[in-house]
């Protein structure tokens, strides 16, 4: 393997710690880098140096010749640009150039006789063709295909998942040799997230990437690099051999670290006890002590762990909610129908579906925040809910951490005992200085920790977990995993992380659209055991459906309906001589609308273009169905007859 990357003696420092503090890193031709450690450890920072965003303060990054394209980790935001323009913009001045005569050629049909714009017409065409732009065009109409992008859309009608995609498809056309991704998978939904993992697994080039869901690092990585108190260490092979050999690493340290500080000590006592306590002074030892001292004043200790504890209330009533009948429609997008559910104290349900499929609405309907068009509702009693939102919209961006989670108070009440804000706040890794600082300057990952801190401060019993997930480091994730498994009370959690999932769900709720919620015991691999199931149900059907057709087919070329007994009455006789027609005609129209929804553009279109199509699949299986067994029927009574 070639190597496209070199990090040499890297110093990068932002306040008195530094985030790269001599530090190294070797990037080899179809390695895929997972970059791990804590909240503010300076991950992003990293990516940034790579990328060419940010400069060292001193060492090197080697990287001649090569191609590096970074996906930011947030998405685009909507405007009328379309996605060819967007991406196009990836390309720099030829992209500049394609973009514009992407826009004249819409044009010049309905202006052809506009002489200054045929010109301009003229002259961008020329400028391509110098700059060997038409290969460019090729290269971003590949991609596009390959990702299955409509480019005439506006970027204002595409949502967060599509948006994402949209950006991964402006960093690939610049065919990157390496592709850098931060948190590539927030607020993606499960299958966004699968699509992204086969997109990464084709991809020929180096990718180092930054991400918290240890699903999507134990697909991908092939090599892990942990960033640690200014320090990067290499981990090859997979995310749990890491684990492993970090927490080893760990115990070492600690051991050393605990021996060091004992000597230390000892020598202290030696030089308290004063020159006449020694017969000669030992210049020599107390150059060592000294020596001792600035390596103790220069250690980093390692960040400690998050203290996370929840105060729970009394509890609540057996039945947390019930409902029967339940419908919700918002305009023509039906949310739930016919959805009976019942939630009882203690109950760890997690809501998985696609984006925008109305999870946070069934939550909403369930904390009686929002009513059901029809069915009936029972609400439990005793209820006092902690809420974890997703947008953090509780949290005031302008107000520090310490006035956001106390209110504006000193002293505040945890677990039935009184604590100082700044005491309270440590157990979540803020320090006094951090606590006194504005939300709106804090990363993603502080937020959520400050987050945290409000939502554990008061008591509950009912916990609602809305993607708390995003942006936590692995530690802080795996311990907030233990609260929810420990928590007596009842929790409700929406997450796109599938092993979170896993490790705290005890059941799920499965919105698989148009309405219908499945209730599925067990975590998310039970999940895609239900679709596999599912799958393989449709397909029999379908190939039960197909032979039949073809059986029959054959039965009535054979004999041809003018043999046909006549015993039936003229009704049924005429009802089984056009079964054939009808059923042909249905298979035809059918395998139109299948056709129709495996094209590539199909599901990027508008709803009012697709509902309909959906909406007349499931009705022509239905009827289709029923036309096969009633031929059979009356086939079967022909013949009876016939007997």
């Amino acid at each position: 393997m070639s190597t496209l990357l070199q990090l040499k003696d890297a110093m990068l420092s932002f306040g008195s710690d530094p985030i790269l503090d001599h530090a190294n890193l070797v990037v080899e031709q179809g390695e895929r880098v997972c970059i791990v450690g804590r909240n503010g450890a300076g991950k992003s920072s990293l990516m940034k140096i790579i990328s060419g965003d940010v400069l060292l303060d001193s060492g090197a990054v080697s990287a001649s010749g090569v191609r590096i394209a970074r996906l930011p980790q947030d998405p685009p935001a909507q405007s009328p640009e379309t996605v060819y323009e967007h991406v196009a913009g990836g390309l720099a001045s030829t992209g500049a150039l394609l973009r514009r005569f992407h826009e004249i050629s819409l044009l010049v049909g309905e202006h052809y006789e506009d002489e200054k714009l045929m010109n301009e017409f003229s002259q961008v065409q020329q400028k391509i063709e110098a700059c060997n732009g038409w290969q460019a065009n090729t290269v971003i109409e590949q991609v596009l295909t390959r990702l299955q992008l409509d480019p005439e859309v506006s970027l204002a009608a595409l949502s967060g998942g599509w948006l994402r995609r949209v950006a991964l498809a402006r960093a690939l056309v610049v065919q990157p040799d390496i592709l850098l991704l931060d948190e590539p998978t927030n607020h993606l939904d499960i299958e966004m997230v699968e699509w992204l993992e086969n997109q990464l697994l084709d991809f020929n080039g180096a990718i180092l990437f930054i991400s918290h869901d240890r699903a999507f690092i134990r697909r991908l990585a092939t090599r892990i690099v942990d960033l640690d108190r200014g320090q990067l260490q290499s981990f090859p092979g997979d995310y749990d051999a890491y684990l492993a050999e970090k927490q080893r690493l760990l115990e070492v340290e600690a051991t050393q670290r605990a021996e060091f500080d004992k000597k230390l000590a000892q020598e202290e006592v030696w030089i308290r006890q004063g020159v006449k306590a020694r017969r000669t002074r030992n210049e020599g030892r107390v150059r060592s002590l000294e020596a001792l001292r600035k390596q103790r004043a220069e250690r980093r200790e390692l960040l400690g762990s998050a203290r996370l504890n929840v105060s729970e209330a009394s509890r609540s009533g057996k039945i947390v909610f019930a409902g029967e009948g339940l419908q919700l429609s918002f305009a023509d997008k039906t949310i739930m129908k016919d959805l009976d559910l019942t939630i009882q104290r203690g109950d760890k349900i997690a809501l998985v579906g696609p984006n925008g499929c109305g999870k946070s609405t069934l939550i909403k309907v369930i904390l009686q925040q929002l009513q059901p068009d029809a069915g009936t509702v029972k609400y439990g009693t005793k209820i006092q809910v902690a809420y974890f939102d997703q947008h953090r919209a509780v949290l005031d961006p302008e107000k520090s951490v310490a006035e956001n989670v106390g209110d504006g108070k000193q002293d505040v009440l945890h677990q039935g005992r009184p604590r100082h804000i700044l005491s309270y706040l440590q157990d979540f890794l803020f320090s006094p200085q951090q606590a006194q600082t504005p939300v709106k300057a804090l990363s993603g990952g502080e937020r959520n920790r400050a987050l945290l801190a409000k939502l554990f401060l008061p008591e509950s019993n009912v916990l609602v977990l809305d993607e708390p997930t995003n942006d936590l480091d692995v530690d802080t994730l795996e311990l907030l995993e233990q609260i929810v498994n420990d928590y007596k009370g009842t929790v409700l959690l929406v997450s796109h992380d599938r092993e979170f999932v896993d490790n705290t769900a005890s059941s799920i709720l499965l919105f698989e659209g148009q309405g219908v919620i499945t209730e599925i015991a067990g975590g998310y691999e039970d999940v895609q055991y239900y679709l596999r199931h599912q799958q393989e149900a449709i397909k029999a059907t379908k190939n039960r459906q197909a032979d039949g057709t073809k059986n029959k087919n054959k039965e009535s070329d054979a004999k041809g309906l003018a043999s046909r007994p006549k015993k039936l009455s003229y009704k049924l006789q005429k009802e089984l001589e056009e079964l054939p027609a009808s059923i042909e005609s249905m298979e035809r129209e059918l395998n139109d609308l299948q056709a129709q929804m495996n094209e590539t553009e199909f599901f990027q279109r508008a709803q009012e273009y697709t509902e309909p199509v959906l909406s007349r699949v499931k009705v022509l299986e239905q009827e289709l169905m029923q036309a096969l067994e009633r031929w059979d029927e009356l086939e079967q009574q022909q013949g009876n007859e016939n007997a």
